[in-house]
């Protein structure tokens, strides 16, 4: 009877550890991340980019690797500093080497939205583009098929690394509603998280993105 109390006692010692939602601890080095990782293995058959949707077997010139939570709201919240001045900051490095916020995107769309803040634009952004895209100002709309998956990945960013909403809060709320986890978002995230090491929690559970 001792034996089995035991047992039972150390049985959640033994489970927990695998169960790792928090942040990236085993990365820290983006340059590294993105060449052997996010291209290599994540992307070493090609697939498609991230906005557009567009197929691609490699890299090319066309296409880079952009941050779901761009990293200009990130060195800004940081506060320390340039791109280069950041990139000795430990906690900078460590941001910038998670894939849950990495995918791959048009070289002119990262450049178009790299500074901008996520919006409902309504009216005032005019039609959509080929990509389903609206912007105006420094406000980006992305298409409405990736609305959750952009939501839970700024859920992931706020929640893990204390970073700012990157736009209000309210908008990845909704956006998390009408956009759920499809096969691609669960793939993609499973491939991630073998890799990586960490969960994101907001996609295996979306109703988390409301209880920020």
């Amino acid at each position: 009877m001792k034996t089995i109390i035991h047992f039972l006692i150390a049985l959640p010692v033994l489970i927990l550890p695998t169960l790792v939602t928090g942040q990236n601890t085993r990365f820290t080095d983006p340059d590294t991340v993105i060449n052997e990782h996010f291209w290599g293995d994540l992307h070493s058959e090609g697939g498609s980019s991230f906005f557009c949707a567009e197929p691609f077997t490699s890299k090319g010139f066309l296409l880079t690797d952009g941050y779901i939570y761009p990293l200009s709201q990130v060195r800004s919240a940081l506060d320390c500093g340039t791109r280069s001045q950041c990139s000795s900051n430990d906690q900078y490095r460590q941001i910038s080497s998670d894939l849950h916020n990495i995918v791959p995107v048009s070289s002119r769309i990262e450049m178009s939205r790299r500074n901008s803040r996520y919006e409902e634009l309504g009216s005032t952004g005019g039609a959509p583009d080929d990509c389903g895209i609206r912007q105006s100002a420094q406000f980006f709309e992305p298409p409405g098929r990736l609305k959750g998956d952009i939501a839970r990945t700024v859920a992931y960013m706020v929640s893990t690394y204390g970073l700012p909403w990157a736009g209000a809060h309210r908008i990845f709320i909704g956006w998390n509603q009408i956009d759920p986890p499809d096969d691609q978002e669960l793939t993609r995230h499973r491939l991630i998280s073998d890799i990586q090491g960490n969960d994101n929690r907001f996609i295996l559970n979306p109703s988390l993105v409301g209880a920020l």
